[in-house]
């Protein structure tokens, strides 16, 4: 029998939506793999499908009392289980299960930074605080995978991990799903959601929350369409129960009565290549990301970007090329550049084509899965030899 695998995460929309491709490349590879979050509504589905689940719940909240009874339940799962292999991702789940790993002797523990919680725009103390938080949960890690190249440079200047234990492993979608030769060019989506055939579709999904831009986002929306009457604004995306970032109704609300039918919000969607080619840009405006999927999964489909110059956007986009770079919480930076790509149809088109070739390029899933399949094994082989 293969190595016995735990993959575990805060919740069951990241174990749905992030770690299926990892988990089906490990079970391919001979391993044997169980899922671990807190329960919830995607559980059920997964299990039909064939996944082992199993629900611990895992607070995302700060809550010292609540992480602390997740470690000794944990650790109790752990002993249990006897897992060959714990691999953690999000920052809190993380840091809770490599506590409990550690109280449980379990021999190989892998974190996966999806994106490190602090960021320069953070109050300095409270920077100092995360970096110490995530130092300390190094000490019980044996390798650490970052998304972008920019947060693996930072996790070894900030001892967070040695050079030799850290790797960035990029990120990836599966070009397969995202193709544009495939899916069409939008036309029957944009009628099914009452967009004209003629608009300049800026489209954006993510969760709707303060820190993913949208409050800048709908702002930059509502000025540049002042501007530009053939602009029309797509947001796909809900707010998640387990979310604790700020709500943006409000600002949603306000924007519905500015733009009226040239804003479509769908909420949650499955259909995201469809959605995808009814736009003509793609943006995501975050305050912080890791190494985002849904930049990649737009420029699979030859969509030109505008996101914000933070860690893991800028590596992935190409100002001028594939796309435009604009700073934080700036709405009339991104006004801006809505207008400035929606006056060239001609330029929006070459960069799509631009971001297409250079996500062939660096992002298939298939290679990303592969790496760390690899680098764990040299990692055991290393340990074997050693021992």
């Amino acid at each position: 029998m293969g190595l016995r695998v735990c993959q575990l995460c805060a919740v069951d929309f990241t174990l749905k939506h992030f770690l299926l491709p990892l988990i089906d490349g490990m079970q391919s590879h001979g391993w044997e793999v169980t899922a671990v979050c807190s329960d919830g509504p995607e559980i059920p589905g997964l299990r039909a499908r064939g996944y082992a689940v199993d629900t611990i719940p895992i607070a995302r909240s700060l809550n010292v009392f609540k992480h602390a009874v997740s470690v000794v339940r944990l650790a109790f799962y752990f002993r249990q289980q006897r897992f060959d292999i714990l691999h953690v991702h999000t920052p809190v789940a993380a840091l809770v299960a490599r506590v409990a790993a550690f109280l449980a002797r379990v021999p190989v523990v892998v974190y996966t930074a999806h994106g490190f919680y602090f960021h320069d725009e953070m109050p300095s103390w409270k920077r100092r605080l995360f970096v110490s938080l995530e130092r300390f949960a190094g000490r019980f890690t044996d390798l650490l995978f970052t998304q972008s190249s920019e947060d693996a440079e930072t996790a070894v200047q900030e001892r967070i991990s040695p050079v030799a234990d850290t790797l960035a492993i990029g990120n990836g979608v599966d070009a397969g799903r995202f193709d544009p030769s495939v899916i069409g060019d939008g036309g029957e989506m944009r009628r099914a959601l009452g967009i004209p055939e003629e608009a300049f579709v800026i489209g954006i999904i993510a969760r709707q929350v303060i820190e993913k831009g949208i409050m800048e986002f709908l702002e930059a929306a509502i000025a540049a369409a002042g501007k530009n009457p053939a602009l029309h604004i797509l947001m796909v995306g809900e707010r998640l129960a387990s979310d604790h970032a700020g709500d943006v109704a409000a600002e949603l609300e306000k924007a519905g009565a500015a733009l009226g039918r040239r804003l479509v919000a769908t909420g949650a969607r499955k259909d995201i290549p469809e959605l995808l080619a009814a736009m003509d840009v793609f943006c995501l405006p975050s305050w912080r990301e890791g190494m985002p999927r849904t930049i990649i999964e737009a420029m699979m489909m030859g969509k030109a970007i505008i996101a914000t110059d933070i860690r893991g956007s800028r590596e992935e986009v190409v100002p001028g090329e594939t796309g435009l770079l604009v700073p934080t919480r700036s709405p009339e930076a991104l006004a801006e550049a809505f207008l400035a790509l929606a006056g060239d149809r001609q330029k929006v088109a070459s960069m799509g084509r631009k971001g297409r070739d250079r996500a062939l390029a660096l992002y298939d899933e298939a290679q990303v899965v592969a790496l760390q399949i690899r680098r764990i094994e040299q990692f055991l082989n290393k340990e074997h030899v050693t021992a």
